[in-house]
């Protein structure tokens, strides 16, 4: 088949339909999933936290733009830094970027754990880790996966369970329950409060907005992509950082005493039955676990699907990690190894977990940023006042916003995820004999389509 005749997507896409693509992929109820943590760390100022990330991802959100314009069919920040830096920085980008891979899977099994324990404190919370692992690991080997229609229909329960804990909230709320006021500045200005937890609790909030990038993959099926998906990557950065500060609000107001959660990792849930009593808290522990099933599926099918692409293209041992099982056709040994790295959430807490997570996307953001400026002001050479604004000021502000909050991770997961860099460092000197080669490619679009 020659080049004309090559198939295509059919661009159909428009802004509305991405932009619903894109709320969905980062899943309503993710907002739930660090909120314990987070309250306490924030000391009750969680929606100021989410408005300090919304602001960091909407620069952030600018740059994404900025580079689909450049690359339309890439979409990833290892991609940007490769082409606009330099491919061995990029390497290493992606590297880091390979931690939040490896990471996703376990922290939604940890989640499952959290919240089943909370509902059924009877049971410990490793049988419960221990069978998750298992159970989606086999599916994985056997290559069963979710249609986009059950994985739809999954994302409008949640989005319908997280409308409902807002309507239960302020009719508690009204009644007297929780401070008694809808309108109370304390959850975004408490001077009692130093603005480092604040920014601490930032930090730990950057997890729920992992995806936002995510429209990038449909570049090739969108009506005119250079304009409009740049403008459904901001819209669902916004969209969802305001969802995310907004029923943050609501659970402050509704339960201020962040200190008094029997269990703090699952303390949404707590919540959930303080509001609605023991029936709506079934129909919540039935949203979050449908959210962690359909996450940690296909997290842990990318994370594979990548490992896989790494083997292919020998950046990592080919026998092993090219390896395709002949009768399911998928990469069991890297899909088994990954429910193994996946067994770590039985020591792991949820804040270094998500830490860990927000190391590597953070420094992903950060070299999105630079890369605007690298490929546009001194590269394609954009320049005056105006491509000063657009290609240096906007996205140097996007940087050191991810900077500082990078700086505001747990001081045990900016060792390690350091230790991690220092790694991947020291095989990419091997990789390429001392600098002196090209390093290979890191195929992230084949754990997209994942």
């Amino acid at each position: 088949m020659n080049k004309e005749q090559a198939p295509q997507f059919s661009r159909t896409l428009t802004l509305l339909p991405l932009v619903i693509l894109g709320l969905a992929y980062m899943a309503p109820m993710t907002v739930f999933s660090t909120y314990g943590i987070a309250a306490q760390t924030t000391h009750g100022m969680i929606p100021a936290a989410y408005i300090i990330a919304l602001v960091a991802m909407l620069f952030t959100a600018y740059s994404y733009g900025k580079m689909v314009k450049a690359y339309p069919s890439a979409g990833s920040a290892y991609t940007y830094t490769q082409k606009s830096i330099s491919p061995h920085l990029g390497f290493l980008v992606g590297w880091s970027v390979l931690m939040d891979y490896l990471f996703l899977p376990m922290i939604n099994f940890l989640l499952s754990g959290v919240f089943l324990s909370a509902a059924f404190p009877q049971v410990p919370s490793w049988i419960w880790i221990v069978g998750f692992i298992c159970i989606i690991t086999i599916v994985n080997v056997c290559g069963i996966r979710m249609t986009a229609r059950i994985n739809g229909i999954l994302v409008l329960f949640q989005f319908l369970v997280t409308v409902l804990f807002v309507i239960l909230s302020i009719k508690g709320v009204t009644h007297g329950m929780g401070m008694g006021t809808l309108l109370s500045a304390l959850p975004f200005y408490n001077q009692d409060v130093p603005f480092s937890f604040v920014m601490a609790g930032a930090s730990i909030l950057c997890l729920s907005f992992l995806g936002f990038d995510a429209v990038t993959t449909l570049s090739e099926e969108t009506v005119n992509p250079k304009r409009t998906v740049p403008r459904a990557i901001f819209l669902v950065a916004f969209i969802g950082g305001a969802l995310f500060t907004f029923v943050s609000y609501i659970a402050q107001i509704v339960y201020p005493d962040f200190n008094s959660f029997k269990v703090v990792d699952s303390a949404a849930f707590e919540i959930a039955e303080h509001i609605g009593g023991t029936v709506f808290a079934s129909l919540f522990l039935a949203g979050m676990i449908t959210s962690t099933i359909g996450s940690g599926m296909s997290s842990h099918a990318s994370a594979a699907r990548l490992l896989f692409a790494m083997g292919r293209e020998s950046v990592l041992p080919k026998k092993w990690f090219g390896y395709i099982h002949p009768k399911f056709q998928t990469p069991s040994l890297n899909i088994i190894l990954i429910g193994v790295f996946s067994l770590a959430a039985l020591v792991l807490d949820l804040s270094t977990a998500a830490s860990f997570i927000n190391f590597g996307a953070l420094v992903a953001f950060t070299f999105v940023n630079l890369s605007v400026i690298a490929h546009y002001y001194v590269r394609q050479k954009e320049r005056g006042a105006k491509g000063f604004f657009q290609n240096v000021l906007l996205p140097v502000i996007g940087a050191c916003f991810t900077i500082w909050l990078w700086t505001n991770l747990d001081k045990h997961s900016i060792i390690l995820g350091s230790v991690w860099v220092v790694v991947g460092f020291a095989y990419l000197l091997a990789l390429t004999k001392g600098f002196s080669q090209r390093p290979p490619e890191i195929q992230f679009a084949e754990a997209d389509q994942a």
